[in-house]
């Protein structure tokens, strides 16, 4: 890490939906960024609006104080992390690694264990807020790992989050992640069930919305996807077919703890069915058109 009182370097791995907005980010916060992305589209992005580009996690990891890597799966951390030219290959002792990628609590803690032996701290800090959050920086950011490189991180992830809370030891943030994606899973099926019932029986969808979001069953799901739903707006914040794997690494941990996930299991099979009909690169509110399907009616219809 930097000198007490100067601001470290930072080095961000993957600039998807979500990547992307996060550099931006911390490039307004004020910090030096360099960035690496398998295309070379979003890294001339960041490039023009201040960052440095880098050919390889390596490059990234040779170069700056604090790694940041945003990729979609387990497989993909590891192979940025483990390559030849990844990121393992190019720290320095004293780096702090933050992978915010969505990932098993199993990979994460392995990984940690594997910095560490290279005198490197990792902390697994997956987010959940979706594209609106990472564009406003207003990211929910659940942080396992060591609680002292935590407090050292705390500006950096205040540039990209607003509820900042360190949950436990390495891979604990990754299992909060995971208790996190069950409940939008959840929601959205329940939200969705409701809007085509409602609908259905004759009732404004819009109405349903007004009232349900002040009451009881009010949820941040349904505030800031409803409207979007109801519009069949299924343009991605957030992929089906990413949720799906969250579910599967949510299904896949709860086995190891010999914890049933009863409903869990249920919404994964609804995910398994929208992308076997093409739609797994819809937003996950997309789980309106299963309801749908089964309805034999869209919201929308006379």
């Amino acid at each position: 890490m930097s000198a007490a009182g100067t601001r470290p370097t930072v080095g961000l791995i993957g600039l998807g939906i979500m990547g992307r907005p996060m550099g931006r980010n911390l490039l307004k916060a004020g910090y030096s960024l360099t960035v690496h992305n398998r295309s070379r589209g979003p890294v001339d992005e960041l490039v023009a609006e201040g960052a440095t580009a880098a050919s390889s996690p390596r490059e990234v990891a040779a170069q700056v104080d604090v790694v940041i890597t945003m990729l979609p799966d387990s497989p993909d951390v590891e192979a940025v992390m483990r390559g030849e030219n990844g990121v393992l290959a190019g720290v320095r002792q004293g780096t702090i690694v933050i992978d915010m990628s969505t990932i098993s609590p199993l990979v994460a803690k392995a990984l940690a264990e594997e910095a560490t032996a290279k005198g490197v701290q990792m902390l697994d800090a997956p987010v959940s807020g979706g594209d609106r959050g990472a564009i406003a920086g207003t990211l929910s950011i659940m942080v396992g790992g060591d609680a002292d490189t935590f407090a050292e991180c705390q500006p950096v992830f205040a540039a990209m989050g607003k509820t900042i809370v360190h949950v436990g030891p390495s891979g604990a943030g990754q299992t909060v992640k995971c208790c996190n994606q069950i409940v939008v899973a959840l929601a959205y099926q329940a939200i969705s069930e409701a809007l085509v019932l409602g609908a259905k029986a004759g009732v404004d969808p819009q109405k349903i919305i007004e009232v349900l979001n002040g009451g009881l069953a009010a949820t941040r799901v349904m505030e800031l996807r409803g409207p979007t739903m109801i519009e069949h707006n299924f343009a991605p914040g957030f992929r089906l077919r990413l949720h799906h794997k969250d579910l599967g690494i949510a299904l896949e941990t709860a086995k190891a703890y010999g914890v049933p996930l009863p409903s869990t299991a249920l919404v994964d099979q609804v995910v398994a069915s929208l992308r076997a009909k093409g739609r797994e690169d819809l937003d996950h509110s997309a789980i309106l058109t299963y309801v749908e399907d089964l309805a034999g009616w869209k919201i929308g219809d006379a």
